[in-house]
């Protein structure tokens, strides 16, 4: 009881200092309620929610390739890429993948830092799910079998920063976000949320419970064999050991969620990764080859300082004359600026930041932020960045300042000097939360009018066709023409009503009319032939 005192007069000691000090009076601790360790507590909590996306990302972008090439490959093949299994190219992937996790973090930590410095809010920015699954298998492709190489992407992606920065600086943000459609725009989250699940749920960086099939396009995988040229299983169906340990990283992760666990995507994929990094078991990331000794060898450093040698400064304009880059560019910016604005706008609701106009305190520098940390992450060679949803984690304990998101800048900082733990999480560990945040994505389709056709149908199209035809442009695409389309035909239709009522209406007035010329010729020729019969 005497420790505890004690240690409760320390604790109300240091939160007295610090909110009295300097730093307590910028971050305004006691004109927001707020403490030091509440503070440090919502840190803790936010960190721990969202510190999976430093494998994730890594994971989706490398999946692309990268910088990678057939240049790497031990034996140059025309389809040494696609094929898989080249050693040369496998070691290169490695290499990008760790460049990828340190830029990871890197933009993850500036953004935050700055979130904190700058807009004094406790919302966290890192690079954002969606955009870096739109960037890893539309726009480059799978092991760069897109139509725009990595470098380009990496411009693009520069491009659309500074756009975003321009676009907040003169306050057309929330002004561009209601040019789309609502129907659309509620449609997207759940679109981009079945996109990530479905990739989630594949075998390059995901669980591998789906792979393709030459008859039904997609099937049930999770095989012991599978064809080296089509993906398709050859035998074994649903046997893949992985694949059942994902199943249960999964299953953990959901009942955590269902629970409120703080932390809970990490816990998941924590015990998945620790299991696959036992060597000689059917499920460890670490095989007896060449490329797994590497790894292992690399793995056992524990605490290493990666310096990013490849995917820095991969910037290149060269194909800017191309369509396909265009429609990257405003389909970036487009899913930039909804998720940014609804992200933010839903933070600050449930901070308590919201005055009675709908604003809150520091939105503007917030912008800048989020659009200042995509350009620094296009410049380390990741995709865009955004506020994440995580922040109500710590939120909902008791963070309201700005130093919240730079303790948890802090803990990126931490986080870079412990790169071979988070290069050595297996694809089937990630899988799992891939499918949760889509889960989570989801949600948003209650808000959308199912009643109403013309808004049912473009938003059906929007979230169907983004994983069935592995495109987000595309589902927008197709959404907004629906709308459009439906909107046109209403107005025409309209105007048609219009017309043949204005035409019934004139109609009906030129009978009048002539029916009352024919009344007063009438009375004339009456008039006449009662003179005629007068004069007779």
């Amino acid at each position: 009881m005497e420790f505890r005192k004690r240690w409760g007069d320390s604790i109300k000691a240091l939160n007295g200092a610090v909110s009295a000090s300097a730093v307590g009076r910028y971050f305004k601790l006691e004109a927001r309620r707020s403490c030091f360790t509440k503070e440090l507590t919502a840190a803790t909590a936010t960190f721990l929610t969202m510190a999976y996306i430093i494998s994730v990302n890594a994971t989706i972008i490398a999946a692309s390739g990268a910088t990678c090439s057939s240049r790497d490959c031990a034996a140059p093949a025309a389809d040494c890429v696609m094929r898989g299994g080249d050693e040369g190219y496998e070691r290169c992937l490695v290499r990008v993948k760790n460049d990828l996790v340190m830029a990871t973090i890197l933009s993850s930590l500036a953004g935050c830092v700055a979130m904190g410095m700058l807009a004094n809010l406790p919302l966290s920015v890192a690079p954002g799910m969606g955009p870096n699954a739109y960037l890893a298998y539309n726009l480059v492709g799978f092991h760069g079998s897109g139509s725009i190489s990595y470098q380009t992407a990496m411009a693009v992606v520069l491009v659309e920063g500074c756009v975003f920065l321009a676009l907040g600086a003169v306050g057309l943000r929330s002004k561009m976000a209601k040019l789309i459609p609502r129907p659309v725009r509620l449609a997207c989250g759940a679109g981009i949320g079945l996109f990530i699940a479905f990739t989630g749920l594949q075998g390059s960086v995901g669980l591998g419970l789906v792979g393709p099939d030459p008859s039904t396009l997609v099937t049930l995988a999770g095989c012991l064999k599978t064809d080296p040229v089509t993906g398709a299983c050859v035998s074994g169906v649903m046997r893949s050991p992985t694949l059942w340990l994902g199943l249960i990283g999964l299953v953990i992760t959901s009942y955590c969620l269902m629970k409120d666990v703080k932390g809970s995507m990490v816990y998941g994929i924590l015990l998945v990764t620790l299991v696959s990094w036992f060597r000689n078991t059917s499920v460890t990331y670490f095989p007896h080859t060449r490329l797994g000794d590497q790894n292992y060898g690399y793995f056992k450093k524990v605490v290493d300082f990666h310096k990013i040698e490849s995917t820095a400064g991969a910037i290149s304009f060269t194909h800017f004359n191309r369509t396909e880059v265009w429609i990257a560019l405003v389909t970036l910016l487009y899913v930039d600026v909804l998720a940014i604005t609804g992200t933010l706008y839903t933070m600050a609701d449930l901070g308590g930041f919201l005055d009675e106009k709908g604003e809150f305190e520091g939105q503007y520098m917030a912008y800048m932020v989020d659009g200042g940390t995509t350009v620094l992450g296009a410049a380390l060679g990741v995709s865009p960045a955004a506020t994440f949803v995580e922040s109500a984690a710590g939120i909902r304990e008791g963070g309201r300042t700005g130093l919240t998101a730079i303790m948890v800048g802090v803990y990126f900082f931490i986080s870079m000097f412990f790169t071979p733990l988070f290069t050595s999480v297996p694809p089937w560990a990630i899988g799992p939360s891939l499918v949760i945040v889509g889960v989570m994505m989801m949600k948003v389709v209650k808000d959308i009018d199912w009643g109403s056709m013309r808004d049912a149908v473009p938003a059906f199209a929007t979230i169907a066709l983004m994983p069935l035809t592995y495109s987000i442009s595309n589902g927008i695409i197709a959404g907004i023409g629906l709308y459009l389309a439906l909107g046109l035909l209403d107005y025409a239709v309209a105007l048609c009503n219009w017309v043949q009522k204005v035409g019934k209406t004139v109609s009906q007035e030129h009978n009048q009319v002539s029916s009352t010329s024919v009344d007063m010729e009438d009375r004339k020729d009456c008039g006449h032939r009662r003179d005629v019969l007068d004069q007779c």
